[in-house]
């Protein structure tokens, strides 16, 4: 374990860039490896979730490469062309290489066994199983539909409806990506948006793709399979999940203005701003502007005194991952923030309601945990007291920066007990934050 105490800051000061949007990295790598031709990527997020998707598309047959200026080129296969994995994958931490390569694994003619860290193997597999099944894909998976497990792609696989029973971007991207090498029309139907970048890229890639609204107000998501993708140019922006704990701590940390440039606008992931706006945010965007079919600006992020609000749970899909961040915000701001709709955070990389609730309330935070969710009486705009103990991240990378974010707003500090989880999706984030504060 490498744990690590962080101590209150001065006012944070700079311009920084995050690194590539981790969505956008795994379908770049994996679209780019079912293109024939070169597909290059510039900004990739280069972390271990990442890296997995990279080492697994190799295993597979694609060649993805790194160059010396920081480029990726990728060399396909094509669809149905997979090779057999001679070994097993080896997912690391990764929830969402699991479940997309399971989706392309499903519709192709070769059986490849997933593995994972421990953190990885308690995470719950059966809600993409249930639809790849239906497809005619086989499992053998460890109880509770865990890994490791065995898949046997189904080839040729059988087109499906299928109505998302939980709001889910990845079991809509394992669908469609299965869908690609499937005869026929494979349709997803949304009753909540969640973020749609599958889509857009598949449609950037040549994929033959339809989103339509229904008369209940449900997106209805068609693809059509045996599709031949062409190679792309990508430029990866910031990832916004990856921005969330640098917006809030410019928010909280007295005295602060920080410059966020190159950050992922897409409006099903961009909750998180919004949401801090309506607590009292001042976050600017500097220079919009449209990468790749993302929509992408600066962020300029002053501290400012927040005040607890009712979070709706409609915008649950577009920050699900930006909650540990968020109820730091909370924990500062003046008065009661209120959060709920929360059900999927308990199914992370830990259970991020309890997690939090344990974290904040041993860094002296009023905080009172429900079934769905949390209700946090802010300090309005004191320090957190801090911590003694060292704070149980359960290796999740999420908890460990939303609890620096913490230490450095708090009076005595917070201790991290281990901050190596941090690498699966921001390397560079304690020296950022160190360079900030500098």
């Amino acid at each position: 374990m490498r744990p690590r105490r962080f101590l209150p800051a001065g006012p944070l000061k700079g311009r920084i860039r995050v690194p590539g949007d981790k969505s956008i990295s795994h379908r770049s790598i994996m679209l780019g490896a079912l293109a024939v031709g070169e597909t290059r990527v510039t900004g990739l997020l280069e972390g271990e979730d990442v890296l997995a998707t990279a080492a697994a598309m190799r295993a597979m047959g694609a060649s993805v490469e790194r160059l010396e200026s920081g480029e990726w080129v990728i060399n396909g296969v094509g669809v149905g062309a997979l090779l057999q994995p001679e070994t097993p994958l080896d997912m690391g931490n990764s929830g969402t290489s699991t479940r997309l390569l399971m989706g392309l694994v499903a519709s192709h003619p070769i059986t490849a066994t997933f593995t994972g860290d421990a953190s990885l193997s308690k995470r719950p597999m059966g809600r993409v199983i249930d639809p790849l099944s239906s497809m005619g894909a086989s499992f053998e998976a460890s109880e509770g539909g865990t890994l490791p497990l065995i898949l046997k792609g189904a080839s040729p696989a059988v087109p499906i409806t299928y109505r998302l029973p939980v709001a889910s971007a990845q079991v809509k991207s394992a669908i469609l990506l299965a869908g690609l090498n499937t005869p026929g029309i494979t349709t997803v139907i949304e009753p909540v948006p969640t973020r749609d970048h599958s889509e857009r890229m598949l449609r950037g890639f040549g994929a033959e793709l339809t989103v339509e609204t229904d008369a209940n107000g449900a997106r209805v998501i068609s693809i059509r399979g045996e599709a031949e993708l062409k190679p792309q140019t990508i430029e990866v922006p910031g990832d916004p999940s990856s921005a969330a704990f640098f917006i809030v701590a410019a928010l909280v940390v007295p005295g602060s203005e920080v410059l966020i440039e190159n950050v992922g606008l897409n409006p099903t992931r961009a909750g998180i701003v919004e949401v801090l706006r309506l607590m009292g945010g001042s976050i600017e965007e500097v220079n919009p502007r449209e990468v790749g079919g993302e929509p992408v600006a600066d962020l300029l992020v002053r501290h400012s005194a927040l005040k607890g609000i009712d979070v709706d749970p409609a915008v649950v899909p577009s920050m699900v991952d930006e909650f540990p961040a968020l109820f730091v915000a909370a924990s500062l701001a003046e008065g009661i923030t209120t959060t709920t709709g929360l059900d999927e955070l308990r199914i992370k990389e830990s259970d991020r309601i309890s997690v939090m609730a344990a974290a904040l309330t041993a860094a002296g935070a009023a905080v009172r945990e429900t079934e769905d969710g949390l209700v946090i009486t802010g300090t309005g705009g004191q320090p957190l007291p801090g911590s003694d103990a060292a704070i149980a991240t359960h290796l999740d990378h999420r908890i460990a920066m939303s609890m620096a974010i913490a230490g450095i707003a708090s009076r005595s500090g917070v201790e991290v007990d281990d901050t190596r989880p941090i690498a699966t999706s921001f390397p560079v984030f304690e020296a950022m934050l160190d360079e900030l504060a500098a």
